[in-house]
Order: structure tokens, then C-alpha cells, then sequence
């Protein structure tokens, strides 16, 4: 049921004869602003949710961080198609209605993303340790590695195949359906709410986006911490701890909770009514709100496509809005790569779990970032900032970023040493491989091998054999290992990576990343630099183009500069998957925020 606004845009209080009280709830805009916010959270929760599984699916599946990177800004690409036409379609549409279809579609995309799981096998690792025979000569035992390449068969191709265009088409999908959600929403609340709370109804719409990010990340920490192959094993089947470098969690168990969360939240959106009843307004902003709608009303779609070119390059002529928008750019790529990465950033150079590198990200990075939007929106109310005051705001905002992030470059750890790959000692090396050496050179040890240990002397070995290991106790603990030397005598060495041993760093890095998360109000800057008839259109264009310079392209160019920094690659049908050790020193200098400063310092200028 539906009812009509009076004329004198009264709030409306009395229904036709064949409603009923029990939908009264879906004419009333606060109910829609509920819904509305935690939809908006549940698709943040879904398409956010992949940066916090990014590692792990890496590693599940050998993609190199290019590929990942590819397939995390995929879902902008379904959104740019369409969403030029969201400004035109707008207020023609049942806006309720599509938001509900677009999110039914996020639901399907979010379950597509899990269907990897359910159509490969289990998850196969490398269990291989060393025995020696009677000989002492030694020979590896491959449970999961075989001797041969038979693991790169048309079979496995196809399937890895196959895994890519599922995660890449359910990306696709998330960003289609993602077009009519924000849009619509918040058009939708501003044409029906009143002048005064129509900033509250949208301010907590934009909250919520902040706050999506973060919850993605803890939802991550909490569904990583189990095993990949939960469904199909048995807890006494999985000998992997967490901590252990060849743990895969459960990445699909995300997916199927934040889509299931979805489609629930699109539900309600099929009962709301066309056009709502509204609030309170000022005879002013009624008028204004009026000849704007009949505007875009009057115009054709040819007509409309015609009308867009001249209204984008009269507002890129504006210097403010240019200006504007190219930071925007600049700071939105920057963020779209280290927002993509940062968890893997944290596993890696610090040695932490997936889980907890984003417990890390989640409750404490994201925080930070919403209270520098509150105190930024703050400072801005309490002192009545002017175009220029806020241009000013900007500039010192880039400033404690530089300050802060600089010290970010020095702030890490070296990386671990591994025999045969960044330390070589007193061994000499054979002809046998790279990670070969005369105490390890009867043992016929495999180079694609990685099950890594951690001797006695703080030297990583890719795996027990290439330590020369000659016995295991316990699968805790490997002795007699002919490579490792403590005190004179043959070493042993315990599973594991050895790690990098500066956890010490790990708070004073994270204490200063918040601190650079000084976020800037250009948005603010956007809206008072263009002319009010064309804020929706202005608005329109600065996403497009955020899109099509940053969203798109930065998480590509972050994963392909972060695969430079790679020293050892896992092999694939002789082709390299996933990175097993990257240079720690080049990892941090071209992932951290070295180029802010360069970026800033041209916008602010």
C-alpha cells in the first residue's frame, strides 16, 4: 500500500481505507534509514570482506598479488558501466524496489565467491620430512608433493581455470549489483526528509561506511582462525596449527555469512512504497527540490546523454572541484592498494597470523580512520570554515600525513634468513639446485619442497630434507640434521618459519599508520564548488572518475610492484603461483606510503 503526500508537503497521516496498520512501518522514513544502513553494512561487510582474505586465497589457489589485485577491483568495473545512468533513472524508478533487486544480485555474488570451495578437492599441502636409511642416505618422503609434475595436468588447469572466472564473474556481479544501493538510498532519504534531518538520516549512512571496512576485517580474524577444509576433515585429520606458514583458513565460510546477511537485509525493500511520505520542509527547499526533479524528469534519455559531456566539462573547468577531484584520485588509489594489501603487509613483515594481522586492521586502523572524519567534521562545525579555511584544513591534513607516515619506511623488519636462498654460510653449493648443499647433497631433495623449519642456529630451511634432517620426534621437533651445526655437533630444528624476529615494532608501526589516517574534507570542498543545480551531477562524475584513475587500476599497480619484491615463487605447471619469501626491505619501501608525499605536495601546491 502507498499513500500520497498532501499539497502542502505535510507530513501525511491518514491512508486509504485498504491499508493495513501492519505496513504503516514502511511509510515511515526513519524504518527506510534502518534498513537502508544495514544494508549498506552487510555489502560493505561482503565486498570488503575479500581484503581481509586476500593472503589466504592467494595461497589456496597460487595467485601472484597482480592476479589478487586484479581480481580485488574487478567489481569496479560492472559499477562504472552503469553508473552514469543512476543519475538518470534516479527519481523514474521505483528506487526501493531496485535497491532490493540490486541486493538479491550482491547475495548471488557473494555465494558465488564461496563455490570455489565446494568444487575443488581438499586443500593439499606439503607434508614432506627426511628419513635416513640404513645408509644414512636419505630420501624424501612426499605424501602431498609428488616427485613429479603430475599435479599440472589438463585436469588442474582447467580447474584453476575455472576458480579465476567464478571469483572474477561474482566480482563482476557484486559491482552491478552494488550500482542502485548508495545512490538510490541516499537520494531516496534526501527527497522525502526534512532540511534538518536530512544531514543526521545521511551522516549516519556515511558512518556506516566507515564502520563496514572494519567489521569485513574482524570477520575475517574470527573465520580464519579455522581450517580450510573444515567441512571435509575431521579435527583429528588437520596437523596445521595457525602459525604454521602453509595454514589456510576457511576464506569461503565469509562469504556465505555476508551474503546470507545480505539477502536478508534486501527483503524489506520490496514493501516500501515509490515515494514516501514527507517530513516537515521550508517552502524554499521544496520549490528547489521540485523544479530540480522535473528537470531530469523532462529529459529523454538521448537527451540526457547528450546533456552529461556538457555539464562533465563544466565542472572540470572549475579549478576548485579539478582540484578537488585529483586528489580525491590520488588518495583514493593510494588507499584502494594499501587497503587491499595491508593485511599481508602486517603477515609478512612481522610475522603474524592472517587472523591476527586483521584483528590488527579491524579494530584499530579503521577506528582510527573514523575519528579523524569526526574531528575533522567537528573542527569544521564548531568554526564555520569557509571555502578557503577548508582549502587550508586540506593542506595541513596532507602535511601530518606525510609527517607521520615517513617514519613508516624505516619501520620494519629484515628479512628471515633462509639457507640457499639469502644465506649461504660455509656451505658450498652442488649442481643439485639452488637450495643444495654437500651436507644435504645425497638427499635428493625437491626444489618446489616447502615445508620450512626453523634451526637451532635461527637459519630457515624451505624443508626438513634440505636441513639434512635424519630423524623426527613427534612431528615437533627434527635432530641429526647434518646442516645445521650448534656447538660442533649435527643441529636440530623445530617446524616452522623462524620469523623475523621484531615484534617490537609491531605496536609503534600500527600507533603511527593511525596516526596518518588524517582524513581530508574534500568532500565538503566538492559540494561548495560547483553550482547547486549541479551537485548530483558533480557527484556522479567525481565517483566515475574515481573508478575508472583509482579504484580500478590501484590495487593492480600495488600487487604487481609487491610481486617485484619476490625472491622465491611457488611453481605451477613451471609457471609461478604464489610467493613463498619476499625481500622484507624492497616489500615495505614499494608498498608503504612513499609516494603520499609526492601526491600531496602536488595537490596541495
Amino acid at each position: 500500500s502507498s499513500a500520497t503526500p498532501s499539497g502542502d508537503h505535510s507530513p501525511v497521516t491518514t491512508f486509504n481505507s485498504n491499508n493495513h496498520t501492519e505496513w504503516i512501518i514502511f511509510l515511515c522514513l526513519q524504518f527506510f534509514v534502518f534498513c537502508h544502513g544495514f544494508l549498506q553494512l552487510s555489502q560493505l561487510l561482503l565486498s570488503g570482506y575479500l581484503k581481509s582474505s586476500i593472503s589466504t586465497i592467494e595461497k589456496r589457489y597460487g595467485l601472484s598479488s597482480q592476479t589478487s589485485g586484479l581480481l580485488a577491483s574487478f567489481n569496479e568495473v560492472g559499477n562504472t558501466l552503469l553508473i552514469v545512468f543512476v543519475s538518470y533513472f534516479g527519481s523514474r524508478v521505483n528506487r526501493p524496489r531496485f535497491i532490493g533487486c540490486g541486493a538479491i544480485l550482491v547475495s548471488i555474488a557473494g555465494f558465488l565467491m564461496s563455490l570455489p570451495h565446494f568444487i575443488t578437492g581438499h586443500y593439499k599441502y606439503d607434508q614432506s620430512i627426511a628419513k635416513a636409511d640404513v645408509e644414512l642416505l636419505f630420501s624424501e618422503i612426499k605424501m602431498y608433493c609428488p616427485k613429479s609434475d603430475t599435479d599440472c595436468t589438463l585436469h588442474a588447469v582447467k580447474e584453476n581455470r575455472e576458480v579465476l572466472l567464478i571469483l572474477f564473474i561474482g566480482q563482476a556481479l557484486l559491482g552491478i549489483g552494488g550500482v542502485p544501493i548508495q545512490p538510490f538510498g541516499i537520494s531516496y532519504i534526501d527527497d522525502f526528509a526534512s532540511e534538518r534531518n536530512s544531514p543526521l538520516y545521511l551522516g549516519i549512512l556515511f558512518a556506516l561506511t566507515v564502520i563496514g571496512p572494519g567489521v569485513a576485517f574482524m570477520l575475517g580474524s574470527a573465520i580464519l582462525r579455522f581450517y580450510v577444509d573444515i567441512d571435509k576433515v575431521s579435527p583429528e585429520e588437520i596437523q596445521l596449527t595457525n602459525k604454521d606458514p602453509r595454514w589456510v583458513g576457511a576464506w569461503w565460510l565469509g562469504f556465505l555469512v555476508a551474503a546470507t546477511l545480505v539477502a536478508l537485509s534486501a527483503i524489506p525493500y520490496f514493501f516500501f512504497p515509490k515515494e514516501m511520505p514527507k517530513e516537515v520542509r521550508t517552502g524554499m527547499e521544496t520549490g528547489k527540490l521540485k523544479s530540480n526533479s522535473e528537470l531530469l524528469q523532462s529529459l529523454s534519455l538521448t537527451q540526457f546523454i547528450k546533456i552529461f559531456p556538457v555539464v562533465l566539462l563544466r565542472n572540470l573547468r572549475h579549478p576548485v572541484y579539478l582540484l578537488v577531484v585529483l586528489a580525491q584520485v590520488n588518495l583514493s588509489a593510494m588507499v584502494a592498494g594499501l587497503a587491499t594489501f595491508m593485511g599481508k603487509f602486517l603477515e609478512r613483515q612481522f610475522s603474524l597470523t592472517a587472523s591476527f594481522a586483521n584483528m590488527i586492521i579491524g579494530s584499530v586502523n579503521i577506528p582510527g580512520a573514523i575519528v579523524g572524519i569526526v574531528a575533522g567534521g567537528a573542527i569544521m562545525k564548531k568554526f564555520q570554515m569557509t571555502l578557503k579555511q577548508c582549502g587550508g584544513m586540506c593542506v595541513i591534513g596532507m602535511l601530518l600525513c606525510v609527517i607521520f607516515a615517513f617514519p613508516l619506511l624505516f619501520m620494519g623488519c629484515p628479512t628471515q634468513k633462509v639457507a640457499g636462498l639469502n644465506y649461504r654460510r660455509r656451505y658450498h653449493s652442488s649442481n643439485v639446485g639452488p637450495h643444495s648443499f654437500e651436507c644435504n647433497s645425497k638427499c635428493n631433495c625437491l626444489d618446489k619442497a616447502y615445508n620450512p623449519i626453523c634451526g637451532a642456529d635461527g637459519i630457515e630451511y624451505i624443508s626438513p630434507c634440505f636441513a639434512g634432517s635424519s630423524s623426527l620426534l613427534s612431528f615437533q621437533n627434527y635432530t641429526n640434521c647434518r646442516c645445521i651445526s650448534t656447538n660442533g655437533a649435527e643441529g636440530s630444528a623445530s617446524p616452522g618459519t623462524c620469523g623475523t624476529n621484531c615484534s617490537h615494532l609491531l605496536l609503534p608501526f600500527v600507533l603511527l599508520s593511525c596516526l596518518g589516517d588524517v582524513l581530508i574534507p574534500l568532500l565538503i570542498l566538492l559540494f561548495r564548488s560547483v553550482q547547486p543545480e549541479d551537485k548530483s551531477f558533480a557527484i556522479g562524475i567525481q565517483f566515475l572518475l574515481l573508478r575508472i584513475l583509482a579504484w580500478m587500476p590501484g590495487p593492480v599497480l600495488y600487487g604487481s610492484a609487491i610481486d617485484t619484491t619476490c625472491i622465491l615463487w611457488e611453481k605451477k605447471c613451471k609457471k609461478n603461483a604464489a610467493c613463498r619469501y619476499y625481500d622484507n626491505d624492497l616489500f615495505r619501501q614499494r608498498y608503504c606510503p612513499v609516494r603520499r608525499i609526492g601526491y600531496h605536495w602536488k595537490v596541495a601546491s
